[in-house]
């Protein structure tokens, strides 16, 4: 089989680097997940090549080319070339000498098959000759993707033993290529091996479900996780009704045109307690930001159409949308949305100089009445400057 032709590989940049290891001369292949995407259609963002030459003859022969190349995972054969049309990482063909389920300690060769062999799954084993665009595939990849099949290569016990993470990898791929449809011997082996991602970087295991979440329609791939016992050993507080309550969010965001976000989906699994999630996602090593993030979208679970424009006053206008697409009800969404569109923050036409002007002593007070109007404009949905005006008088008089 023909890789078809593709944008991708007919960068000037990539055609020079494929020349300088050698691609014409068959040391060097396309591999991984720009072949797989290709093959289906789909946009190429990341570009990987695999290789004969040895690390340390990449690094000379891409600086005797000028083309600037960092050493990202040179230990494990792999460096980045940084071309005029993005980076692509090299990496020496290897095969594995040890592993402890979390890392490996790998040998290199000239073995193609062999190399192909320590992948994960046969989708991803595919390389292209970049010349003559021949694909080659040892283990039934091409077979599977026709399918949108999710298979590891070899024994499934073997493979996750060797990377555990490579259950939330699976179950990734079941999220963004499967079909509906598990490989059984792989679903067992996932469940058998799901207490072993507690051993794991909580920051890798977060990543890989940030990126499972990130997916069109994750809601089979987070059904068969709670199956498996997957989430019972990351995130054992997310709701027991995960899967309905993410395929109902999905149904509103296609409904609205929206694209996906990981976090909004996310914060739908989890329990609706702030304190409870900021636990969670600071146990998952999620940065400060995300953890605001999250915390924004659980302020407010039953929101009016009235109460719309004073969270996107407060958090923003993505939370709002977000805590709308989660905990509005039915018949107010499409509303409630809409008062978004084209949300620009209002700025209140007020003051603690005005307050002052108007007779207020200078003070705590001041600021403690400010707050006081602004509260009062936000609830009465941002009115001008006249309005305001009334709302600072009683509010003076009171004070």
């Amino acid at each position: 089989m023909i890789l078809p032709e593709a944008p991708w590989h007919q960068r000037p940049s990539l055609k020079n680097l494929i020349a300088v290891l050698d691609g014409g001369k068959g040391a060097t292949r396309f591999v991984g997940g720009a072949v797989r995407d290709t093959l289906l259609g789909l946009p190429v963002k990341d570009i990987d090549v695999a290789t004969i030459l040895k690390p340390d003859a990449v690094m000379a022969r891409l600086k005797d080319a000028d083309i600037k190349v960092i050493p990202t995972g040179i230990e494990h054969g792999t460096v980045t070339a940084v071309t005029t049309d993005g980076p692509v990482e090299i990496t020496t063909l290897r095969r594995d000498v040890s592993t402890d389920g979390r890392r490996a300690t790998v040998a290199f060769s000239d073995d193609w098959k062999e190399d192909a062999a320590r992948r994960d799954f046969t989708i991803n084993a595919l390389f292209a000759d970049p010349e003559t665009l021949e694909i080659y595939d040892y283990f039934g990849g091409l077979a599977d993707l026709e399918k949108r099949y999710i298979r590891f290569i070899g024994s499934a016990e073997q493979r996750i033993a060797e990377d555990h993470l490579r259950i939330m990898r699976y179950f990734r791929f079941l999220a963004r290529f499967g079909q509906h449809a598990v490989d059984q011997a792989t679903f067992d082996a996932c469940r058998r091996a799901s207490r072993e991602l507690g051993k794991l970087s909580r920051e890798r295991v977060a990543d890989e479900l940030m990126k499972l979440l990130a997916a069109a329609d994750p809601v089979y791939a987070v059904q068969e996780m709670i199956e498996a016992d997957v989430f019972a050993n990351i995130v054992s507080e997310i709701d027991t009704n995960a899967g309905q309550i993410l395929a109902t969010l999905i149904l509103r965001e296609e409904a609205h045109d929206i694209s996906p976000d990981p976090v909004r989906r996310l914060v739908g699994l989890f329990p609706k307690d702030t304190d409870k999630a900021i636990e969670i996602t600071t146990g998952l090593r999620f940065s400060k930001k995300l953890r605001r993030a999250v915390a924004c979208r659980l302020a407010v679970l039953e929101p009016t159409v009235s109460d719309i424009p004073a969270i996107a006053y407060h958090h923003g206008a993505d939370a709002a949308q977000d805590i709308a697409l989660l905990f509005a009800a039915d018949d107010e969404l499409e509303a409630s949305l809409a008062q978004l569109k084209g949300w620009v923050k209002p700025v209140l036409p007020m003051t603690g100089g005005d307050l002052i002007a108007m007779g207020l002593k200078p003070g705590p007070i001041v600021a403690e009445s400010l707050k006081t109007v602004e509260a009062a404009w936000i609830a009465e949905q941002f009115p001008g400057e006249d309005r305001v005006r009334t709302l600072a008088r009683d509010i003076i008089k009171s004070a």
